[in-house]
């Protein structure tokens, strides 16, 4: 079964990293594909307005304790964990706007990764290898680069957002890449217009 897109009114989980806001180009890819779902419900989590803390020694610890076990501090710390995977558990689409800072993705970005990638919650550990559970659900990667070529040999960001997404269970993975603005400006519009222009299977219903 895939996502739910039936008259444009997924649920929508949309994820900015950029540190810029009014002159994001990823942002503004963002805007512009979420401006293709209308009737959509959206639940926005803008990591530079409000940043996701870095997981802790007890944080581990307390994650690797059986729910059943964990006591009123250990539920604490893990709670604002719990509702970020309860978003990505709620969406149909998963939108993530991602510059490439470094060759990577943003701090920020890493830093929900870590609150999110939960064994026994989106993934699992099995005979066979490791399990996403986070399935028949989509992402779309909007990313923008200042010098990098996205997929290119120095890319890390990209092809580290698939694979993070995959062993969640997430495969169906479409990217739009604004990417070596800085020598090309030009690339970004060609971008745009794939946004504006989503293809039948990021639209398709379940």
């Amino acid at each position: 079964m895939e996502p739910d897109m039936t008259h444009n009114a997924p649920n929508i989980l949309r994820v900015d990293a950029s540190a810029r806001f009014q002159t994001s180009y990823s942002r503004k890819l963002s805007d512009t594909v979420i401006a293709q779902f209308p009737k959509a419900k959206i639940i926005r989590r803008d990591l530079a307005a409000e940043a996701i803390p870095q997981i802790t020694e007890d944080w581990v610890d307390a994650n690797f304790t059986p729910a059943s076990d964990r006591n009123l501090e250990q539920q604490a710390i893990l709670r604002q964990s719990d509702k970020l995977v309860e978003e990505l558990e709620w969406a149909d689409l998963l939108i993530i706007s991602v510059p490439i800072y470094n060759f990577g993705v943003p701090a920020s970005l890493k830093a929900w990764v870590d609150q999110v990638a939960r064994a026994g919650r989106t993934f699992r550990y099995t005979a066979e290898g490791p399990e996403g559970l986070l399935k028949d659900k989509k992402a779309i990667l909007l990313v923008a680069s200042g010098g990098t070529e996205v997929d290119s040999a120095i890319d890390f960001a990209t092809p580290y957002l698939r694979h993070v997404l995959g062993f969640l269970g997430i495969t169906d993975v479409e990217v739009i890449s604004a990417d070596r603005l800085m020598p090309e400006p030009d690339r970004f519009e060609v971008a745009l217009d794939k946004a504006t222009n989503l293809n039948a299977s990021s639209k398709k219903a379940a």
